[in-house]
């Protein structure tokens, strides 16, 4: 398969090495294992020279795409690669790749991106001689240069050599050079209040004056007995400030008591839940692999969670105001408002965002098409000299993996929120769990992250899926380095072998961290009573405080219907309800409860690069021997 091509091509060499029998069976069964993974792609024998001619004309027959974010950035095949060690560290020091540049003009004042190991700063470029040179005469002069110059004294040589052979082509300017500062440093005391200034002072002294109310008083009244002079209109709005008070103060006390018993309660159930879990682990089987419990463990949420989607039982030995107080519920979650801006956690202190993310994105591509920047031009054959970058770089280049460079267009380098569209891939049938740690390849980066899914809708709010589902596409978000779209992305899942399993596929969607992400809750609850309109329901709280706390929020049933909680009878959590209809015995009464959750800040760049397979490994010498 060529990078950007639009279909795949399978070549198989060796069927005809088997008996005839054998032979029509060992197709079929290559048919249908090609099938499941490349449904499009065609199967070409390689046992003779017309056949591999067909391979040919096909592959020179394709028509390559061009990926867009190719085109609008600088990149670079390492092909030649060296480390200068810095005088402070023998294990980071100066790193030179030469390659020959693709894409768009290198400038030397941007970043550039080390796929796989990080974005760093370049010090100048250079041109080395072009060891692939297609103009036969370049090469015969510098020969003929460097013949005539071996007369001449060896210092003078040197110097003269390296003039006439490396070029300095750009020298970075640190006033122009992208900064590689990632993450906003958050001040802590930033939300502090401090001290006011004169302005302020000033403009609460002119509020009070405005505040004051004149009063009538007989004459002679001082100004301490005209305070203590109330107006009629007054009378009225003072006792109703003491009824509130009253009533405040009876609410705290309320509340007072009820947290003591809370406490009480929550001892009782520690206690409780010990026993359960060393009762839990007495009945373990040792014998079944931690791997396939925990496998079948997913595939039972997963299953639980199509058949009664975001259902969860009311715990009894915890009141329901306490283990839920920090859901809501709505009128309705598609028209219900939702500020973006509330309860944001500290992880959203160190991002970076945007005012309008589309209008920056068409300004920097407008920028790229118009200007003309300086630099190294597409097709030349340059040495690029990165700053501060690990040795480590260098090792993996020398093991024969591919080491690949990008230049990063403006605020690339920043953190923010990312959110991308994917689709199950059809060979993938595992269960993936939200906040499970995947591998992402989006456009030129690798990273690690632990995503969250959710409804991929027109919407301002998204609802939680729990799992990645198979049959409807899904919004992924993570915490990432700013990318602009279009780019696609690929998800992998890392095994214990250290081999990767491709997951799913799709598109980065946006760059917005204002995307809410609404996780519900359904408590559900049985009618034991219907009259007419009205229901006693039981089964969804277990005391009567929990009925309190929960009523204004609107219930609903699997059948249809629309109601409220009328009041609680008794103290076992029985409700009475009235509803829009008349209920069926067997319809569940639903009650739905919202949190918004954010991604957890779990970005890795460092990617474990995936364990070959080891047949391929047996096959290389078998594949060499025939070509000689």
């Amino acid at each position: 398969m060529r990078p950007g091509s639009s279909s795949e091509a399978l070549a198989v060499h060796g069927v005809t090495d088997l008996p005839q029998k054998k032979q029509i069976d060992a197709k079929k069964k290559l048919g249908k294992a090609i099938e499941k993974r490349f449904p499009e792609a065609k199967f070409f024998p390689l046992n003779t020279e017309q056949e591999s001619l067909l391979l040919l004309r096909h592959l020179a027959s394709q028509k390559q795409r061009h990926l867009a974010f190719r085109d609008r950035r600088a990149y670079l095949l390492a092909q030649e690669a060296e480390f200068m060690p810095s005088h402070d560290s023998d294990l980071v020091g100066t790193l030179k790749v030469s390659g020959f540049v693709r894409g768009r003009t290198l400038n030397v004042n941007s970043l550039v991106h080390i796929v796989g190991h990080g974005d760093f700063h370049m010090s100048h470029v250079d041109a080395p001689p072009d060891p692939f040179s297609l103009n036969s005469r370049v090469a015969k002069g510098q020969q003929r240069k460097g013949q005539d110059m071996e007369i001449q004294d060896d210092s003078v040589n040197g110097a003269v050599e390296m003039e006439e052979v490396i070029k300095v082509l750009m020298k970075a300017d640190p006033r122009r050079q992208e900064s590689l500062q990632s993450e906003v440093i958050p001040d802590p005391m930033e939300g502090e209040q401090t001290w006011p200034t004169e302005e302020e002072l000033k403009e609460a002294e002119e509020s009070l004056k405005e505040g004051r109310k004149v009063v009538k008083v007989p004459k002679g009244t001082s100004n301490y007995q005209a305070a203590w002079i109330v107006d009629d209109g007054e009378d009225g709005s003072e006792e109703e400030e003491d009824n509130m008070e009253d009533e405040d103060l009876m609410a705290e006390a309320s509340q007072v008591g009820e947290s003591s018993e809370e406490e009480e309660l929550i001892e009782e159930e520690c206690e409780t839940m010990t026993v359960a879990e060393s009762a839990r682990d007495d009945l373990y089987d040792e014998k079944l692999d931690e791997d396939e419990e925990q496998m079948l463990e997913k595939y039972k949420k997963e299953r639980l969670d199509q058949m009664f989607p975001d259902e969860v039982d009311t715990p009894r030995n915890l009141p329901a105001r306490v283990r839920f107080q920090k859901y809501r519920g709505l009128k309705s979650f598609r028209t219900s408002p939702w500020d973006p801006k509330e309860n944001l956690p500290r992880d959203y202190a160190r991002i970076f965002q945007f005012q309008d993310f589309s209008r920056t994105r068409k300004h920097v591509f407008q920028q790229i098409e118009k200007e003309e920047t300086e630099g190294a031009m597409v097709g030349w054959y340059v040495t690029l000299h990165i700053c501060s970058v690990p040795i480590s770089v260098l090792e993996s280049f020398r093991q024969g993996l591919p080491l690949v460079l990008f230049s990063l267009l403006p605020h690339e380098q920043k953190m923010s929120v990312l959110n991308f569209v994917v689709r199950r891939h059809l060979g993938n049938s595992e269960t993936v769990k939200a906040k499970e740690e995947l591998i992402f390849h989006c456009g030129f980066r690798r990273f690690c992250a632990s995503p969250l899914y959710s409804q991929h809708s027109s919407a301002d709010k998204h609802k939680l899926e729990r799992f990645l589902r198979p049959d409807v596409a899904l919004v992924v978000t993570v915490y990432a380095p700013i990318t602009f779209p279009p780019a696609s992305v690929l998800l992998f899942k890392q095994r214990s072998n250290g081999m990767h399993d491709l997951i799913a596929t799709g598109f980065l969607l946006s760059v917005d961290p204002d995307r809410i992400i609404i996780k519900r809750l359904v408590l559900s609850g049985h009618p034991f009573k219907i009259i007419g309109k009205m229901a006693v329901v039981r089964y969804m709280f277990f005391n009567r405080e929990d009925v309190i706390w929960f009523k204004p929020v609107e219930l609903r049933t699997k059948w249809g219907r629309r109601g409220h909680i009328t009041e609680p009878l008794g103290t076992h959590g029985h409700m009475k309800c009235h509803f829009d209809g008349q209920l069926k015995s067997q319809d569940t009464v639903l009650l739905n409860l919202y949190k918004r959750i954010f991604p957890k800040w779990t970005y890795d760049p460092h990617v474990p690069e995936p364990v070959p397979w080891v047949r391929n490994e047996q096959q290389l010498p078998v594949q060499e021997v025939e070509m000689e």
